[in-house]
């Protein structure tokens, strides 16, 4: 049985986690780490790594970034892999997580759902077939109280638009006032209300036609299961940086 430590365990997305590994029969979640535990329970959630009295075969964050540099020590001189469900990383913590993934296993992707992926997929397709022709603008919905904006996911379909074009198109996050003619940029928008769990569009806009490509997240479960599998996945493998494709291609 595969031995999981939840980061963010108090959570919502911890709560799922815990909720679908409760009837999982080949991963357990075993503890979890929050600012709120107090270590006490059936299951321990303890406040910092410093107190995990468990010694677990995985670790699955869906917490901030905040909680990076402690998860990363602990992992890296425990030897467990981790699998980072978080965005808005700073540029510095990427160098952390590149430098962590040469003693560990990190498993990191903007989004774990599959059909986010596939979406991916489709979006470096339609912009090898279109070309320069058309322009790209990204639309992404979320919930009020996500933080971090673009989302990460619409900067993982952004890049796989812009890798047909050896990534020299700019990303531009929003517009506001008289911007004058649109450029040869990617447009990426951000809405922020209610309980939206996640909406991505990806618009191809030529003379006289319109092609969108999108994705409508209804559950938060579809990442919690996404991130199990990967958790799965990831627990024996050597030191290195995954991403979904890695283990889509497995």
């Amino acid at each position: 049985m595969i031995k999981v430590l939840i980061c963010g365990a108090l959570g919502k997305m911890g709560a799922n986690i815990r909720e679908l590994l409760s009837g999982d029969g080949q991963a357990q979640a075993v503890c979890g780490i929050d600012p709120r535990g107090d270590g006490k329970g059936d299951f321990p959630v303890y406040p910092s790594f410093d107190k995990v009295a468990q010694k677990p075969d995985v670790i699955i964050d869906f917490s901030s970034p905040a909680a990076l540099s402690d998860e990363l020590e602990y992992a890296t001189e425990n030897g467990v892999p981790v699998v980072l469900a978080s965005t808005g990383y700073t540029p510095e913590q990427l160098d952390q997580i590149r430098a962590a993934s040469e003693k560990i296993a990190v498993f990191r992707t903007a989004n774990f759902s599959l059909g986010v992926n596939l979406l991916c997929e489709l979006v470096k397709r339609a912009a090898e077939t279109l070309g320069e022709k058309f322009d790209i603008e990204i639309v992404e919905k979320h919930h009020s109280q996500k933080v971090d904006a673009p989302s990460g996911t619409a900067l993982m379909l952004a890049d796989s638009a812009n890798s047909v074009f050896d990534g020299k198109k700019p990303y531009l996050n929003g517009r506001e006032g008289i911007v004058g003619k649109r450029g040869n940029e990617i447009g990426i928008h951000a809405v922020r209300g209610g309980t939206i769990v996640g909406e991505h569009e990806v618009l191809f806009c030529g003379e006289d036609e319109i092609i969108t490509l999108s994705h409508s997240a209804r559950s938060k479960k579809v990442f919690a299961a996404g991130a199990i599998k990967a958790a799965k996945w990831l627990v024996g493998k050597g030191a290195g940086h995954y991403e979904m494709k890695d283990m889509l291609a497995d």
